[in-house]
């Protein structure tokens, strides 16, 4: 059984901690997406929804697991919207880029991806993170 001071036994860290890796990918994706006419294969093949919901997941799994409520409904709630949101903005801003443009169904995988993400992070064993149990 975990001691007190085994990581296993304490929350989530700092809030430096919890929401590094999460700053850290939005900060991927924002150079990813403002790269210049970056492609990622042929347009038909619709590898660049895989991308898009891949980031978002990834994104939206860390947000949840970095907040302090990550079990309740509206924290997983309000972090699928901010998510989205993101998508949303980012899409948006691509349509300033030099060989990049705005897309509804980027947006659309981005918020898929976003839900996707949350689920995965809340319901799955390993990807959720610890409860605490009360001091006895």
């Amino acid at each position: 059984m975990p001691s007190e001071s085994t990581p296993a036994a304490r929350p989530l860290g700092s809030a430096a901690a919890r929401w590094t890796p999460p700053a850290l990918w939005v900060a991927l994706i924002l150079v990813g997406t403002s790269w210049p006419g970056i492609n990622v294969g042929p347009e038909d093949l619709g590898l660049d929804k895989v991308f898009h919901f891949t980031a978002y997941a990834i994104l939206s799994g860390l947000v949840l697991r970095a907040t302090r409520t990550p079990f309740f409904w509206g924290t997983f709630l309000m972090v699928v919207l901010a998510i989205s949101l993101f998508g949303a903005v980012d899409e948006w801003h691509q349509a300033f880029i030099p060989r990049r443009s705005m897309s509804f169904f980027d947006w659309v995988a981005d918020t898929a991806g976003a839900l996707a993400g949350a689920l995965a992070a809340r319901f799955i064993p390993f990807l959720a993170p610890r409860r605490t149990l009360p001091a006895s």
